[in-house]
């Protein structure tokens, strides 16, 4: 198995050019979207990056549904923006970077409504980190996915190998990140990394499609249902969304009209 590259040099250097880093935040009917916007960079992921990601999580709050996705077409996130976080030479200085942006994908995993990391473009390093953090990922066909960090001499630092066990399993969460294959989407697809692969042309409508659905729609209790709770507080949650309002208009609207 081997490593590639699959940027150019430059740009898998994520270079820091000077530039405003941006996460923007745009809602719709209780989905919100989130998109890290420096597809220049293939959206790298730098500490000021971290900050409006904290920040964007925020604002968040109350959302039915969650899309966290990157810019463009090329690359979902990269990884660290490796320019800016090459200045970090201590171990004291590498934990604290790696708590910070773990502490974000841990927010990710908590978020309290469905989360969905839409994969427009290769997902690598921490990218693949990232997106392992969501609930479900969606992709185009023609991206591919690789927890590559081995390829630094390093190991995922943001939860990603923990989470990627839970996933496929531990040996194969071992093979993946401790050689840094790279997969594609059918493949990822394969072993349950990746839940729903799109057509490049209707990825967009694809993942807005499952988002819709899934913030109009009670995913939120069932996810947490889902995560872990007592039989009796499952049957209550049952309950509560049996006698409310919502279950009766959907009711009626299924009755046939005389």
């Amino acid at each position: 198995m081997t490593v590639v590259m699959l940027f150019s040099e430059c740009e898998n250097a994520n270079i820091y050019t000077g530039e405003r880093f941006v996460v923007d935040l745009e809602f719709e009917q209780g989905l919100a979207v989130l998109t890290i916007d420096r597809p220049h960079a293939r959206n790298a992921i730098g500490l000021e990056t971290m900050a409006e990601l904290d920040k964007a999580l925020d604002a968040a709050d109350g959302a039915r549904a969650l899309v966290i996705k990157g810019a463009g077409d090329r690359a979902f996130v990269s990884g660290g923006d490796l320019k800016e976080l090459s200045a970090i030479r201590t171990t004291e200085e590498a934990s604290t970077m790696a708590w910070r942006m773990r502490s974000i994908c841990d927010r990710l995993a908590e978020f309290p409504a469905p989360v969905i990391a839409a994969l427009n473009g290769h997902a690598f390093g921490g990218g693949a980190e990232v997106a392992v953090a969501a609930d479900i990922r969606v992709a185009a066909h023609d991206i591919k996915i690789a927890f590559n960090q081995v390829a630094l001499q390093i190991m995922p630092a943001w939860g990603g190998a923990e989470r990627l066990a839970k996933l496929v399993g531990k040996s194969k969460a071992l093979l993946l990140a401790g050689s840094g294959t790279v997969l594609d989407a059918a493949e990822a697809e394969r072993i349950g990394l990746i839940d729903r692969v799109f057509p490049r042309e209707s990825f967009d409508a694809g993942w807005r499609s499952i988002a819709r659905s899934l913030a109009n729609h009670p995913a939120a209790e069932i996810k947490r249902v889902i995560a872990g709770v007592s039989p009796d507080e499952a049957v209550q949650s049952f309950a509560r969304l049996w006698v409310a309002d919502a279950h009766w208009e959907a009711a009626d609207k299924t009755r046939p009209r005389k």
